[in-house]
């Protein structure tokens, strides 16, 4: 089993923790993994994305030219990443922001209205969960107790007391994830 994923949004959205998150908890469960951020000089408000890679076998390269799935949280994102999915491969993205769906047919579409669920839920800081939710519940490559357990390690520990609102906001992004 090989995942290749790019997360791509603005900074600020919780793209590179997300993946760090999920690259986390895949070490946790002893696979390999590659984590590589890209991220503009201005960090919050410009361009974010992170390759993740995770597998059973090892990783020749952090670089890659397509993707697995692909994780859009804005329209630039879209525009440079949808055409970068291997057919058959997966597109998930959040409806806010984005004013030309993607219309790619060779590959499985998702919408996940992450950023009105976590306004309506008041989650807006675990944003980034509820779509990582989504993703985990299409393709399981780690568990749910791997990622708390992985929050737990890399969240300073005056944010522990959000780690209930992370696991509500994954379980929420499961239950809300759909063509």
């Amino acid at each position: 089993m090989t995942q290749e994923i790019v997360i791509a949004g603005f900074g600020g959205q919780g793209v590179l923790s997300m993946g760090k998150i999920l690259a986390y908890s895949a070490l946790m469960e002893n696979k390999e993994v590659s984590w590589m951020p890209s991220y503009g000089p201005e960090q919050r408000g410009g361009t974010a994305n992170v390759t993740v890679i995770v597998s059973d076998k090892r990783i020749s390269s952090p670089v890659l030219n397509q993707f697995d799935t692909a994780i859009v949280l804005n329209q630039p994102s879209l525009d440079k990443f949808e055409s970068k999915v291997k057919p058959g491969g997966i597109l998930i993205y959040d409806g806010y922001g984005i004013h030309k769906p993607p219309t790619r047919t060779d590959i499985q579409v998702y919408r996940l209205d992450a950023m009105d669920i976590a306004s309506q839920a008041d989650m807006k800081k675990v944003f980034n969960m509820i779509i990582l939710g989504g993703y985990l519940k299409l393709c399981p490559i780690v568990s749910i107790e791997s990622v708390m357990n992985g929050l737990k390690k890399t969240l300073p520990e005056r944010h522990h007391k959000l780690l209930p609102l992370n696991e509500q906001a994954i379980l929420k992004g499961m239950d809300a994830i759909g063509k």
